[in-house]
């Protein structure tokens, strides 16, 4: 095994696909079945989940601290604490609105200073979801009503916590959501490193999920 010295970077990489299929088709998602090429030449089926790709924000205040919600999740059988997040509905949309409404809709919050703080697959193995996770910062309150919630988020619990604190409970095991993790994670290496100033523009390209700026 020998050692890498370029700095690593995913790159865009299609297999042969000889027949694909959709078996479920539900509101928001999907199910395809594709029988896929491998290296070897055999044919093999792989299932996955079709999805629209979401946002996350990681609202951060003059205090270093995070907005974060507590939310129950059916398939896990928990109330998580999250970050504020949802799916990019329409097709192309600009990623940083979509995440603006959110902030809006979920925590009734407006942010002057938006950036990107990290882009990830959430399940590469089983799903194609993508998701941006953006840094809000000089936070203050929306105008207007607050926006009428409805099912899980009827239930939903909002709070204002340490940094540090969130730091220690990922490290603990004791919060779970992805978003909140790696943006906890990242937004902490970034102030140990460069500087928050140094992350990239919120409106930087996301080649999985294209957008009009």
């Amino acid at each position: 095994m020998g050692e890498h010295t370029e700095p690593l970077r995913d790159t865009p990489e299609e297999w042969q696909v000889t027949e694909t299929a959709t078996p479920f088709t539900g509101n928001k998602t999907s199910v395809r079945t594709d029988h896929v090429v491998m290296p070897d030449g055999s044919t093999v089926s792989r299932d996955y989940q079709v999805h629209p790709g979401s946002v996350a924000v990681l609202a951060l205040d003059d205090a270093d601290r995070v907005i974060v919600l507590r939310q129950y999740r059916h398939p896990v059988r928990q109330k998580l604490w999250e970050i504020p997040a949802g799916l990019l509905d329409i097709p192309g949309e600009n990623p940083l609105h979509a995440v603006q409404r959110e902030l809006y809709e979920e925590v009734h919050v407006k942010a002057e200073d938006w950036r990107v703080l990290a882009d990830v697959y959430t399940s590469p193995g089983g799903c194609d979801e993508a998701v941006r996770i953006f840094l809000a910062r000089d936070l203050s309150a929306a105008d207007g009503d607050r926006f009428e919630v409805s099912e899980e988020e009827a239930d939903m619990e909002i709070a204002r916590v340490p940094l540090q604190e969130l730091v220690r409970g990922v490290l603990a095991g004791e919060l779970h959501n992805n978003c909140l993790v790696v943006g906890v994670l990242a937004v902490t290496a970034a102030l140990a490193g460069d500087g928050l100033d140094s992350l990239r523009p919120a409106d930087a390209p996301w080649p999985a999920r294209p957008f009009t700026v």
